[in-house]
């Protein structure tokens, strides 16, 4: 069976840094593409950043030039570093991966992770 389990989330003061992981685990044939997501009560869940399997990332406007994402792949991990945080990237993050898994299917299908609470004070 086909799990993301996250890590990495808290309580951190504007300014401050956290870094996030998630490592995806089972029985898997191929990963595509890797990504974080972030929603706050009462709003669509927002894309944050995507990696691709070989290394083209993709950030949304409001997260550019403060987090980082990437990817290991012999470890089908993929991390998030958050810098320069703000008040207003208080969410849920939650971990997607677009994959195979073995014995289940031919067709790439996006797994999600349980999510990880990020808190900033201000």
């Amino acid at each position: 069976q086909v799990q993301l389990v996250e890590s990495g989330g808290g309580l951190v003061q504007t300014g401050g840094s956290l870094r996030l992981s998630c490592a995806v685990s089972g029985s898997i044939f191929d990963i595509n593409s890797m990504g974080w997501y972030r929603q706050v009560p009462g709003k669509q869940r927002e894309l944050v950043a995507t990696i691709t399997s070989g290394g083209n990332t993709n950030y949304a406007d409001s997260v550019k030039g403060r987090f980082t994402i990437s990817r290991d792949n012999a470890k089908n991990t993929v991390y998030l570093q958050m810098n320069s945080l703000k008040p207003e990237d208080t969410a849920v993050y939650y971990c997607n991966a677009d994959l195979v898994p073995y014995g289940v299917s031919t067709l790439y299908t996006h797994y999600w992770g349980q999510g990880t609470q990020v808190t900033v004070s201000s």
